[in-house]
């Protein structure tokens, strides 16, 4: 890759609209689409998804947790299944949460940055609960292999609330200062809930791009993350898994109408055009 993350996704973000769209072949979905809890389901599901919306989401998101569960066997449908949406030219963020220090985050760092890595990605997910510091290291792989990070701030998940409130201001101040210079994005994202009741955070200096995970299932709709990120519109993307996922049939339906309440509320000249 020649091109930073940042302008990858901003030229994706441009084509495609703003919509993450999540592989995350748990039990439950698996048995909802008549496949077996097994790899083989698991191949099928994700090369459904990956076949389907490829070309309609700016970027797809597979939760690793689901495909690590049967081992090797399941990091190989994992590698396919990246494979698959690079060539199709889908950015690919790998939701994995990894967080350590020293030598331990330099081994995650080559095993998703490097591009001779099968499980070479565009972005990851990072946890910053051993000192923003420690993440360090991995934001300078991804810089050095035009990828990206996107860490964890404030999630959807309301467990968090209490722990998350206060190092919030401290991971987003680590972004800015890592994103600082960076045009039309910097490398380092941040993960905010689109649940969330309301802006508790300034993000207008951030220079980063926004995970809000929250669409669909969990209850948030494309008008409650354009009020919840009304400064920094331009630079969020939300994200939906089991409100499309959930029926097969209605996966590229469903995902192309999120894609176009996205577009609509959060890209509203770009939806004008169209």
């Amino acid at each position: 890759m020649n091109e930073s993350f940042g302008r990858r996704l901003r030229a994706r973000l441009d084509a495609c609209g703003p919509l993450c769209v999540g592989i995350d072949p748990s039990p439950a979905l698996l048995h909802a689409w008549g496949l077996d809890d097994s790899p083989s389901g698991l191949e099928r599901f994700s090369r459904t998804v990956v076949e389907t919306v490829a070309d309609v989401a700016a970027v797809v998101k597979p939760q690793s947790a689901f495909f690590e569960r049967w081992g090797s066997r399941g990091v190989a449908v994992l590698e396919r299944a990246i494979a698959d949406l690079r060539e199709a030219g889908t950015l690919v963020l790998l939701d994995v949460k990894r967080g350590d220090i020293g030598s331990t985050m330099a081994a995650y760092a080559e095993a998703y940055f490097d591009p001779g890595s099968p499980l070479a990605v565009d972005a990851v997910t990072l946890s910053p609960y051993l000192g923003f510091g420690s993440l360090e290291g991995a934001i300078a792989s991804a810089v050095a292999n035009d990828a990206g990070v996107f860490v964890l701030a404030r999630t959807s998940n309301p467990e968090a609330a209490g722990l998350q409130q206060l190092v919030a201001d401290q991971v987003l101040a680590g972004a800015a200062a890592a994103n600082a210079g960076h045009t039309p994005f910097g490398p380092v994202g941040v993960v905010m809930g689109a649940t969330l009741p309301k802006a508790e955070h300034s993000l207008t200096d951030l220079n980063g791009p926004i995970l809000a995970p929250g669409l669909g299932a969990q209850g948030a709709t494309p008008a409650d993350v354009a009020r919840l990120f009304s400064s920094v519109r331009h630079a969020v993307l939300p994200s939906v898994s089991r409100a499309v996922l959930a029926d097969p049939k209605r996966l590229r339906s469903r995902t192309l109408h999120y894609r176009d309440e996205c577009v609509a509320h959060l890209m509203p000249e770009t939806a004008a055009r169209r």
